[in-house]
């Protein structure tokens, strides 16, 4: 794992998520889950996804995701969301997590991926993502 250097890179994306480290998300070295960044990135995706397909939404896979920085706890974690292609029914999300140090104020970039969601329809079944003008004008 990369050493902990501030970056002077900007997150992409919109602010979708933001929450606090607290110890019951840590592991045996007092790091944060993998699997709870994960998940809050899920939840942001999920939020962006209902957002542009307006209605319900599921993740269906999660592609090349890396981490870059361990999380600590009182690390203000942040998720950012941009939307990426969408197919008839899908959608791929670029997202990406940051922490904001505790103590220090200092943020990195700590992973990133890109999550596919499909909408679906009220029995569960795939539908058409709106296109991008009935979204406007909705």
């Amino acid at each position: 794992m990369a050493h902990a250097t501030p970056t002077t890179d900007l997150p992409r994306g919109e602010l979708t998520v933001r929450t606090i480290a607290m110890p019951a998300d840590t592991n045996a070295n007092g790091d944060i889950f993998g699997g709870w960044v994960m998940s809050q990135m899920d939840q942001a995706g999920g939020i962006a996804g209902v957002e542009r397909a307006q209605g319900r939404v599921v993740t269906v896979a999660v592609d090349a995701m890396t981490f870059i920085q361990p999380v600590r706890i009182g690390d203000v974690l942040s998720v950012y969301t941009r939307i990426g292609r969408i197919g008839r029914t899908s959608l791929k999300i670029e997202i990406e997590a940051w922490a904001t140090r505790f103590r220090t104020g200092l943020r990195d970039k700590v992973t990133d991926a890109t999550f596919t969601f499909v909408a679906i329809d009220e029995q569960g079944r795939p539908r058409p993502v709106p296109a991008e003008t009935e979204v406007l004008t909705a």
